[in-house]
C-alpha cells in the first residue's frame, strides 16, 4: 500500500479517533468563549476600557458573538439540526481571534499567543466539521433544489 493511500491503518485509524478530538476542542472552545464573551458582556464600561482599546459598544458586539458562537459549537451537534452551523461558527471564531491576534500584536504585546492557538483550534473544528457544512443547513435528508427546502430526497432504488 502506498503511504497516502485513503485505506492504511493510519488513515483508518485517525478517523477512529477524529470525532472525540473534534468533540473535545469544540467543548472547551466554548467554554472559554462563554466566559470570554459573558465577561465582555458583564463588565463595567471602566472595566472594559483598561482593558481593551476599543469602544466600549465595539467590545460588547464582540462579546454577543463569542456567546453566540460558543452556542453554535456545541448545540447544533448535540441536537442534530442544522448541524453545518457549527463549521460556521468556528470559522467566525476564528476571524474574531484573527483580529484579536493582530491587535494584540500591534499593541506590542506579547500574549498575541493566546488568541492564536484559540484561532487555530477554531479553524480545526471548522475544517474538521465541514462534512456537516457540506450535508446543508438544511440537515441530512432534505433537497437541496431552491423553492423546494421542505421535501425530502427519495433514493433512486426505492423511487422505481
Amino acid at each position: 500500500m502506498a503511504r497516502g493511500d485513503a485505506h492504511t491503518p493510519n488513515h483508518i485509524e485517525a478517523r477512529r479517533w477524529m470525532p472525540y478530538a473534534l468533540w473535545i476542542v469544540q467543548g472547551l472552545l466554548a467554554l472559554t468563549f462563554l466566559t470570554a464573551g459573558a465577561g465582555k458582556l458583564l463588565a463595567s464600561a471602566a472595566e472594559l476600557n483598561e482593558n481593551f482599546p476599543m469602544p466600549d459598544e465595539f467590545m460588547r458586539f464582540i462579546g454577543v458573538c463569542e456567546l453566540l458562537g460558543a452556542i453554535g459549537l456545541i448545540v447544533p451537534g448535540v441536537l442534530r439540526i442544522r448541524r453545518g452551523l457549527t463549521s460556521l461558527a468556528a470559522a467566525g471564531l476564528a476571524i474574531i481571534m484573527t483580529g484579536a491576534t493582530v491587535l494584540t500584536l500591534a499593541d506590542g504585546n506579547i500574549g498575541a499567543l493566546v488568541p492564536l492557538v484559540l484561532g487555530l483550534l477554531a479553524v480545526f473544528v471548522a475544517y474538521g466539521r465541514r462534512s456537516w457544512l457540506a450535508m446543508g443547513l438544511r440537515g441530512p435528508g432534505r433537497s437541496a433544489t431552491p423553492g423546494n427546502t421542505d421535501t425530502l430526497r427519495v433514493p433512486s432504488s426505492i423511487a422505481h
